[in-house]
């Protein structure tokens, strides 16, 4: 969770991408569309109206997010 904390109070913000055990990956690009709990995070991504909810324990990696 320390991990997740600080790419999200990085100066500047740099995005980023969870990949999860399952596969599946989630781009963060705003650190305003994420909430962190205790044993999960919630995503936002506003622009399509949807919602994801990561378990903590799922994630495996955090990766700088390449931009062309």
């Amino acid at each position: 969770m320390e991990t997740i904390r600080e790419w999200l109070n990085r100066r500047p913000f740099e995005a980023f991408v969870l990949r999860l055990s399952n596969g599946e990956a989630y781009e963060v690009r705003h650190p305003e569309n994420v909430a962190l709990g205790k044993n999960r995070l919630a995503i936002v991504y506003p622009e399509v109206d949807r919602f994801v909810h990561v378990s903590l324990v799922d994630i495996n990696t955090i990766e700088a997010l390449q931009t062309a």
